[in-house]
């Protein structure tokens, strides 16, 4: 596999994680499920309802 390849591979990979990470937050979003992220050094948990609009897929 060429260095072009791995690079294209690698974008490739990470959109689609992008996608799945966008995906999943809509779906707690949508469900009014809870989600934790870390901030600040913290994992803090987010009420659906503060689950910050960002690109949807």
């Amino acid at each position: 596999m060429t260095n072009e390849e791995i690079k294209t591979l690698h974008q490739k990979i990470a959109e689609g994680g992008k996608i799945a990470v966008a995906q999943a937050i809509a779906r707690h979003r949508k469900l009014g499920e809870e989600i934790a992220v870390w901030q600040d050094g913290k994992v803090v948990i987010l009420e659906a309802d503060r689950i910050p609009f960002k690109n949807d897929c």
